[in-house]
């Protein structure tokens, strides 16, 4: 795991109070000039690892797993328009020479590739990670008042995509693109159908923050018990490759309604 991957909602807590001073990015003229000297490959002087290459007003990263971004340059300043917007300080551009402070205060120092096969280290398009490969199926059968139920979940690979920010070992904001999981549950009293439904994690969007959310999978689909107040189960969302996640308690009732509430830890 990324050893910034379990602090990187702090930083980007700390990015949004640095967004507060884009006032001024908002009425100053980008610098185009500087922009146009950027173009081309740019290698980490310490590895002559091929990082960046950029090509109009678009970053592309040699890590295929980590999406393009957006950017511009306004005075000594360039602007990311990731997931997470972030301004890095630049301390040195030139024709040959890209030098600017990272999230942890380290200088990254990159020169201009000079060796052609460097271009192959961006020929991968971006690389979707999948949290699941297949269906997974569960199911689960109880008796409760000598009436029998039984309940289904296929957890299901889908499409959606969730980006993720996260921070590389130079404190380099990149965002990281995940399929999110879509969660069908049914559940039977008897041979009677209760519920049946497609479970995404926008039915959650009133019990958790913005910023969680639009990071977060739906995960898993956890069977707890039978009670006189229905079927129960808890809903796992969790932010790829942390420890961050959230529980929601769903409760199926014989009215065959969904009641949803927040675990609080």
């Amino acid at each position: 795991m990324n050893r910034w991957s379990t602090i990187f909602i702090v930083l980007s807590l700390m990015l949004v109070s640095c967004g507060k001073t884009n006032d001024s990015k908002s009425t100053a003229k980008e610098d185009l000039a500087a922009k146009n000297m950027l173009q081309g490959i740019w290698v980490d002087d310490d590895t002559e690892i091929p990082l960046m290459r950029i090509k109009g007003d678009t970053i592309y990263y040699a890590d295929p797993q980590n999406a393009p971004v957006s950017f511009k340059i306004i005075r000594d300043t360039i602007y990311i328009n990731g997931n997470t917007p972030i301004a890095y300080k630049i301390d040195k551009h030139n024709h040959y020479s890209f030098w600017f402070h990272s999230m942890t205060e380290e200088v990254v120092k990159l020169h201009r590739s000079e060796n052609p096969e460097d271009s192959l280290a961006f020929a991968n398009q971006i690389e979707v990670i999948p949290t699941i490969t297949e269906v997974v199926k569960k199911d689960s059968i109880v008796m409760y008042k000598n009436i029998r139920y039984r309940g289904y979940v296929y957890i299901n690979p889908s499409k959606m995509r969730v980006t993720k920010t996260t921070y590389s070992e130079e404190g380099m904001s990149v965002d990281n693109v995940y399929y999110d999981n879509i969660i069908h549950i049914c559940v039977y009293e008897g041979k009677k159908l209760l519920y049946g439904k497609d479970i995404k994690k926008q039915m959650f969007a009133d019990l958790f923050s913005s910023d969680f959310l639009d990071q977060a999978v739906l995960a898993d689909m956890k069977f707890m018990g039978v009670n006189n107040k229905g079927y129960h189960y808890q809903a796992i969302l969790n932010i790829p490759e942390t420890y961050i996640s959230g529980i929601v308690n769903l409760t199926i009732g014989s009215d065959n309604k969904l009641i949803m509430k927040k675990l609080e830890r």
